[in-house]
């Protein structure tokens, strides 16, 4: 479960009246922030009107060891500071116990605050400053991962309180993001531009942080760590750790459109035909050990097993039918993104999908098809070829005559029936300018 970033208050039971008294004095300060505190500490809030609204989260009482619950999630890195109002006459070993605290802040390097002139100082500066979720896929990419991290909170953390959120394998990117968004977006109605979200993964984890934060006003951040880093390549975003860093500290932020393939959020592309057939080849295990040449041959073995459809598309209120051996529906795809490419250049920002058809029949044609289109690319024009067909259009439904599977932003699903709306300028996301 994803814990919003926050901060942890602990008092003993002589300073309780006053950490109370100094919660209520910054009532309005604290509000963007979860407070995970202990039961008697939270209950009073919780039955006062002034305070009722503040967000907790409460831990046991200190009898029942809700210290050492706080403590642990210090070590969980679910909190930016702890605030810990301590009785220096209390006997060696009282709960909240100053050692325990010193080390897991220590060991996290986290802010202990142990009296009123400290908390209040660093409760102002963490309203001023920037606050950004950072979701980090720890088994994208080839690197180590911890080194990684270590680089870019070395990077980031001078200009922005970074609150850490990990993915995990049996939970959807996406559901941690959107758990994550109270606290954020609270901010960011207090202060415009305040409050931010960066996901560090590949292309799979950056399009679930994306499509999380759709019309939610939050502006994206991205540090690629994935393989192709489609998504950082469409909007010229550096793909080294230290230039998608500046890039995220500089602040530009760019509108973009997104769309929904079936109700389901798409930022990138999604693929009929050859495409999923290549992206499904194109195994963790291949990609560990190929990089990118991974899906170079996962494309080489697509082309040779490729078998036409017949498919039936609507475009913006038109019918058309023909067979095709693949269809690429594009809202942002760098130049690599080979099938996306009928115009040339695919344009984030126009709100329009381009969409590609290659109705090529055997090997020969499809290999000519792809030169085609790979050509295009590099002199950004559009292809000329007589086996593709290419279009701009607001809406597409493909309905094929039996069941066909097709990759969305790095996702395999399968179906005989998808439908394609695009979404003009429902993402923000901190990219150079201008987008290419």
């Amino acid at each position: 479960m994803s814990v919003p970033p926050g901060l942890v208050l602990l008092a003993s039971p002589a300073r309780r009246d006053a950490l109370l008294a100094w919660v209520r004095r910054h009532r309005a300060l604290l509000a963007p922030f979860a407070l995970r505190l202990t039961a008697d500490l939270a209950e009073p809030l919780q039955l006062e009107v002034s305070t009722a609204d503040l967000r907790l989260e409460m831990a046991g009482t200190l009898e029942a060891g809700g210290d050492i619950s706080l403590a642990a999630a210090v070590l969980a890195q679910e909190v930016m500071a702890v605030v810990a109002f301590l009785d220096p006459a209390a006997p060696v070993g009282s709960p909240p116990e100053l050692p325990m605290l010193l080390r897991a802040c220590q060991v996290r390097d986290v802010p202990l605050l142990l009296n009123e002139a400290s908390a209040t100082l660093a409760l102002r500066g963490l309203s001023r400053g920037r606050l950004a979720t950072l979701i980090f896929n720890p088994v994208a990419g080839q690197r180590d991962p911890n080194q990684d991290l270590a680089q870019i909170r070395s990077i980031l953390e001078p200009q922005l309180q970074v609150h850490l959120c990990l993915t995990q394998p049996d939970l959807d990117p996406a559901e941690q993001a959107r758990a994550l968004l109270g606290p954020l977006r609270a901010r960011q109605a207090r202060r415009p531009d305040s409050a931010l979200m960066i996901a560090c993964g590949g292309d799979g984890t950056v399009s679930a942080v994306a499509g999380a934060l759709l019309d939610s006003g939050l502006p994206l951040g991205v540090i690629p760590r994935g393989t192709a880093n489609a998504f950082a390549g469409a909007l010229g975003i550096p793909t080294d750790l230290p230039g998608a860093c500046r890039t995220v500290l500089a602040g530009h932020i760019q509108r973009m459109d997104a769309a929904l393939c079936n109700d389901t959020p798409m930022v990138l592309l999604a693929g009929v035909g050859f495409e999923a057939g290549m992206v499904d080849r194109a195994t963790r295990e291949l990609k560990n050990r190929l990089g990118p040449l991974a899906y170079v041959l996962a494309g080489a073995q697509q082309l040779v097993n490729q078998q036409p459809f017949q498919a039936h598309l609507e475009i913006d209120g038109k019918a058309i039918s023909l067979q095709a051996s693949a269809i690429t529906v594009a809202n942002a795809a760098p130049g690599t993104s080979v099938l996306a490419q009928g115009f040339g250049r695919v344009i984030a920002d126009d709100g329009l999908l381009e969409v590609t058809i290659a109705t090529s029949t055997d090997r020969l044609q499809g290999l000519q098809a792809l030169a085609s289109l790979a050509a295009s690319a590099v002199v950004q024009t559009p292809a000329q070829h007589g086996d593709l067909l290419c279009l701009r259009a607001r809406r597409i439904t493909i309905a094929t005559a039996t069941p066909q599977k097709l990759v969305v932003d790095g996702e395999m699903l399968e179906g005989d029936r998808f439908c394609f709306e695009c979404l003009p300028g429902s993402l923000r996301v901190l990219a150079p300018w201008p987008l290419p």
